[in-house]
C-alpha cells in the first residue's frame, strides 16, 4: 500500500493523507472521498504510513499536472496566501491520453512571412530578444502588434509555442482576425466569453500541439502548453491582470515568474507602462503614431456632464460625416439617486454604496452585490417625491442624444449592452461600417480596438479617477486619457475634448508619458511600489464587531514585527458589501519576504490577504 498527500482542487484545506495500491507520481489527478462526497485532487507528494487510519483513493484520472505547473502552484499558494488546492485549480492539467499524439506532432510552422518591420521596429525586436524580460514602451499606433507577430514567427520556426496575454476587453474579433490571417489555424483565443463546448474543442487543439499561438486573458497562462518559447503580456499596465478573489494573483507578475521557470523570454508591452515595469525592466522606447501632431487637445473646466460645447462638437462631427466617441466612467443612467429635499442617497440595503439608476429595466442596481429593486417614486427617508440623480452614466448619455438628436446613430459600449461575444462583434462591425456615428462607453472603449474614422474623442469624469485615494491615481488617470485619446486620429486629424479642472497636470504630460514616470518616481520613493512592497489584509463579517475584533487582534500581533510598517487600519472605504461589514489593514515593507513572514506569524481567522494590491476600497 502506498500513502499520498492529496491537495483537493479548489478547497481551502491543506493536503490530506490517502492510500492506494497504485504507484502514483507527484502531479497525478485522482478522485477521493471526503465526507461522503467525491472530490478531485492532485498527488502533492508520497509520504510514510501515518499513525491514523486512511481512506483509499477512489480512482485515478488520466490527467497530470507537470513539474512546472506544480512549482508555479506552490509559489502562488505561498506568495498569495491560498491553499495548494486553490492554486492548482487555476491550472488545466495535461492529458495522459494525448501524450503519444503530442510527441508525434511537434512540428515547425511553414515559413510564409510577409511581415516587414521598419528599421525602428527591427531594432525594438532585437532589443526584446536580448533580454529575458523586457518592456516595449510603444506609443499608440507605433506598431507594437507587428513586432509581436514577427517575434511569433521566429519562435514558431523553432518548433516552439507562444502565450499571448491581453486584458479581457482587448480580446476583440479584430485581433483574432489579424492573427488568423497570418497564422491561420495555429491560433486559439481563450477568454470568458468562450462557451464550455468551444473550450473543449480548443483544449483538444492545445493537447494535440496544433495550437501554436495561445492568445487569451489571464487564465490562458495556466493552460497545458509544452514547448513554450515566448510569453507576451500586452497592455501590461492593465489592472484586470490582478485577480480580485483568492488566489489574488497578478498574471503579469506570474508571467515573469513563469518565464524564469521555463527559461523563455517575456515581453511586456504598453503605450502607458506601469511604474513597476518601467523601473524594474530594460525598455525600448518606440515612438510613432504622431500622437500630438494628429490630435488637438481641448480642455473644458466643468463637472461630468454633456455641456453645450460637448453637444455641438458631436453634432458638428456628424455633420462632417465623421465618427465620435464619448467616454463616461459610469454605466447605467446615473450613479446615484438622491432626495432633493433631505439629501438622502438611496443606498443598497446590503452594501454601504449608492445604487445606480437603470431606466431601461426600471430598476436601481447595486454594482457590488447585484441587488436590484424598482426605481422608488419617493424618498424612503422623508417621503419627498422629488428624487434627483448625479454622476452621468452611459445609458443616460445614449438617451440624451437619441431624444435630442435622432439623426445621430448611437451605440452603447459597456458591460450592460455588450454582454456576449456576438454582441461585441455586431457592435464593432456596425461602427467600423459607419452604421454608428457616436459610440458611448466606459473603459471598454480604450482597449484593443482600431477605429479608423474617429475624429472626435470626448472624455468625461477624468477628475473622479485623479482624485481617488489611491497612490496610483495620477498614473491611472493620465494612462486612461492617453489610451482613449489614442483611439482617435488613427488616419485623420482629430480633436480630443477633455472635461477636467486639472488641465495643467494633463497638458504637462499628454505627449510625454516617459517624463511623467520619471517625475512620479520622486513621489513614490521610500513610500510606495516599486520601491516598497504593500499588503492589504481584509476582514469581513455580518457582525461589525466580529470583523473589527479580528482586525485589532492581528494589528497587535503585527506590532511585534519592526521590519513591517502598519500604514493604517480601520473600516474599509466601502464599509459594507453583500451584508458584511469590512475592515482592513495596510502594511508596507522593503521586501515581500518580510511581509510574508510577519503575516504568516500574525494571521488570524477572517483575515484575507491581498499581496501587491491594486484596489483599496
Amino acid at each position: 500500500m502506498y500513502f499520498y498527500e492529496i491537495a483537493l482542487l479548489n478547497s481551502p484545506l491543506e493536503p490530506l493523507t490517502y492510500c492506494s495500491t497504485f504507484d502514483l507520481k507527484t502531479g497525478d489527478e485522482v478522485n477521493v472521498q471526503l465526507r461522503n462526497r467525491s472530490l478531485a485532487g492532485v498527488v502533492a507528494s508520497q509520504c510514510v504510513k501515518p499513525t491514523f487510519q486512511t481512506t483509499e483513493i477512489e480512482s485515478v484520472i488520466p490527467n497530470y499536472f507537470s513539474r512546472q505547473q506544480m512549482r508555479m502552484a506552490k509559489f502562488i499558494a505561498d506568495y498569495y496566501f491560498c491553499s495548494f488546492g486553490e492554486a492548482l485549480n487555476l491550472f488545466i492539467p495535461f492529458s495522459k491520453q494525448d501524450m503519444d499524439y503530442i510527441i508525434g506532432n511537434k512540428s515547425q510552422v511553414e515559413d510564409k512571412s510577409n511581415i516587414t518591420l521598419s528599421d525602428k521596429q527591427d531594432k525594438a525586436l532585437h532589443f526584446l530578444q536580448e533580454h529575458p524580460v523586457a518592456l516595449l514602451f510603444g506609443d499608440t499606433g507605433s506598431g507594437k502588434t507587428e513586432i509581436y507577430m514577427k517575434y511569433f514567427e521566429e519562435v514558431l520556426q523553432q518548433g516552439k509555442r507562444v502565450i499571448f496575454l491581453m486584458p479581457e476587453i482587448s480580446l476583440t474579433p479584430q485581433m483574432q482576425i489579424r492573427l488568423e490571417e497570418h497564422f491561420g489555424d495555429a491560433v486559439v483565443m481563450w477568454h470568458s466569453k468562450v462557451s464550455k463546448l468551444q473550450k473543449k474543442k480548443l483544449l483538444e487543439r492545445i493537447y494535440s500541439g496544433s495550437a501554436k499561438i495561445i492568445a487569451g486573458a489571464r487564465s490562458a497562462l495556466f493552460l497545458p502548453v509544452d514547448d513554450l518559447g515566448l510569453i507576451i503580456v500586452d497592455e501590461e499596465h492593465d489592472d484586470s491582470y490582478k485577480a480580485n478573489a483568492r488566489p489574488r494573483y497578478n498574471a503579469r507578475d506570474m508571467a515573469i515568474y513563469m518565464g524564469n521557470l521555463y527559461k523563455v523570454p517575456v515581453v511586456l508591452g504598453s503605450a502607458t507602462p506601469s511604474m513597476n515595469s518601467f523601473v524594474k525592466f530594460p525598455y525600448f522606447r518606440l515612438k510613432g503614431g504622431h500622437f500630438l501632431s494628429k490630435r488637438e487637445f481641448v480642455f473644458e473646466s466643468c463637472r461630468e456632464e454633456i455641456t453645450s460645447r460637448v453637444e455641438s462638437a458631436i453634432v458638428q462631427t456628424k455633420t462632417e460625416g465623421e465618427q465620435a466617441m464619448l467616454f463616461i466612467p459610469t454605466r447605467a443612467n446615473f450613479k446615484y439617486l438622491i432626495c432633493a429635499a433631505c439629501g438622502h442617497t438611496h443606498s443598497c440595503p446590503y452594501c454601504s454604496v449608492g445604487m445606480s439608476v437603470h431606466r431601461k429595466s426600471n430598476a436601481i442596481k447595486c454594482h457590488y452585490c447585484n441587488f436590484s429593486e424598482r426605481i422608488p417614486s419617493e424618498c424612503t427617508e422623508c417621503g419627498h417625491a422629488m428624487l434627483t440623480s448625479n454622476r452621468l452614466g452611459t445609458a443616460e448619455a445614449v438617451h440624451f442624444f437619441e431624444e435630442n438628436h435622432p439623426e445621430i446613430r448611437v451605440g452603447q459600449f459597456d458591460r450592460d449592452a455588450v454582454s456576449t461575444q456576438n454582441k461585441l462583434i455586431k457592435l464593432l462591425k456596425a461602427f467600423n461600417a459607419k452604421e454608428i456615428d457616436l459610440l458611448i462607453g466606459t473603459q471598454m472603449l480604450s482597449k484593443g480596438h482600431d477605429y479608423h474614422d474617429v475624429t472626435l474623442a470626448v472624455i468625461l469624469g477624468l477628475d473622479n479617477q485623479l482624485n481617488m485615494s489611491d497612490y496610483r491615481a495620477r498614473e491611472k488617470a493620465l494612462s486612461l486619457l492617453i489610451q482613449i485619446a489614442g483611439r482617435s486620429g488613427r488616419k485623420k486629424q482629430s480633436k480630443v475634448l477633455v472635461q477636467s479642472y486639472n488641465e495643467d497636470f494633463f497638458e504637462l504630460y499628454i505627449g510625454n508619458y516617459e517624463r511623467f514616470l520619471e517625475d512620479e518616481k520622486h513621489f513614490r520613493k521610500d513610500l510606495y511600489p516599486p520601491y516598497k512592497k504593500l499588503a492589504r489584509i481584509m476582514f469581513a463579517h455580518k457582525y461589525a464587531n466580529k470583523a473589527e475584533e479580528a482586525m485589532q487582534k492581528m494589528v497587535e500581533k503585527l506590532r511585534q514585527f519592526k521590519i513591517v510598517e502598519i500604514v493604517g487600519y480601520g473600516p474599509s472605504q466601502i464599509e459594507k458589501i453583500a451584508n458584511k461589514y469590512r475592515f482592513q489593514i495596510l502594511l508596507r515593507a522593503d521586501k515581500s519576504t518580510d511581509l510574508i513572514q510577519a503575516i504568516k506569524s500574525s494571521q488570524v481567522e477572517l483575515a484575507e490577504i491581498d499581496m501587491d494590491p491594486v484596489e483599496f476600497v
